[in-house]
């Protein structure tokens, strides 16, 4: 009787093990990512292909969102995967301005995926050069991306540094238009507008089109003064662009604020999902990284981990922990 029970319990297993992975390979996370044709966009794509080809029951299916709006689509698990802004998200789970409660479903997968760089683009021969007289001059006419993303978010907080406003560029005969990462560069193209304002990663594709297009154009630099108020006020970074980023916008290094990427997950991702993504990350970092986007060659392991923002998911500290880089618990 019992050997009777034993090789049905065998095969009963052996018969289950097809139905387990059928189950696993339904498996199917959403990560809300940038503005379609955006940086963010483009490399949650790639490691989304990335992940899948090293972990082919595990799907992650990518879709539009914004800097600001995607830390609280994971917190309510809308999304369970997504990317986020360092200081937006620290910001997000204290429920600190712009969020009005605190976001406490985050955990992270680390940071330092992708420096990113605040840009503002000027036509050559439409007014000022310089930030401040570009953004205080009347009838600016100017573009930016959606009300949900932080590039928006921090060009209204140099506009309030610098007394002024979206509605008081209206008022003023000017033009304030938001828009999608392409609808913003093809109304700069067309003269829609003649500045334009987005933060992205380097190489950012609007940009490199923008100076391979055929209206002469031109990258500022930020103030010492702007730059202070964003670190002070906001916990913003700084840094430089150097000259050869955009040959055809700049002649020289240019200093300009900046902020870094997350990979932001609901608590409730399991621990095995949130390490397989890290350990797939951590083992093709370098140049596999570089082939999905240039400025993802930046990233770190040794300090990726250390990010303080939200708590750094169970799972992904396994991972950091295995491949040696983070101390053990």
């Amino acid at each position: 009787m019992s050997l009777f029970v034993s090789r049905r319990a065998v095969l009963g297993a052996g018969l289950a093990l097809p139905f387990v992975r059928t189950a696993r390979a339904q498996q199917t996370l959403e990560w809300v990512a940038g503005s379609v044709g955006g940086g963010w966009y483009t490399m949650a794509a790639g490691l989304s292909s990335l992940i899948a080809e090293e972990n082919p029951d595990l799907r992650i299916r990518v879709v539009p969102g914004g800097g600001l709006a995607n830390s609280t689509r994971v917190n309510n698990n809308q999304s369970p995967l997504g990317w986020g802004i360092d200081t937006f998200t620290a910001a997000a789970a204290k429920g600190e301005d712009p969020y009005s409660a605190r976001h406490e479903n985050l955990r992270s997968l680390g940071t330092g995926y992708s420096p990113t760089e605040h840009n503002l683009v000027r036509a050559v021969g439409q007014g000022p050069e310089d930030m401040r007289g570009i953004l205080t001059q009347r009838g600016l006419r100017i573009a930016c991306p959606q009300r949900s993303s932080t590039d928006e978010m921090t060009l209204q907080r140099i506009l309030r540094f610098l007394g002024t406003s979206p509605d008081q560029i209206r008022a003023n005969g000017g033009r304030y238009l938001n828009g999608s990462y392409a609808d913003i560069a093809a109304a700069y193209a067309d003269g829609q507008v003649d500045y334009l304002y987005a933060a992205l990663a380097k190489p950012a594709a609007i940009l490199t089109e923008i100076g391979q297009g055929r209206r002469a154009s031109r990258l500022v630099g930020f103030p010492d003064d702007v730059r202070k108020h964003l670190i002070d006020s906001f916990a913003y970074a700084e840094g430089t662009l150097p000259a050869a980023t955009y040959p055809t916008l700049q002649d020289r290094d240019l200093m300009v604020t900046t902020m870094d990427s997350v990979i932001l997950v609901h608590a409730s991702v399991s621990d095995e999902a949130a390490y397989r993504i890290t350990r797939t990350l951590i083992r093709n970092r370098g140049q596999r990284l570089v082939s999905i986007h240039a400025s993802m060659g930046a990233w770190d392991p040794r300090t990726s981990w250390r990010y303080a923002g939200v708590p750094l998911h169970p799972g992904a500290a396994r991972a950091f922990r295995e491949a040696g880089v983070m101390p053990a618990a």
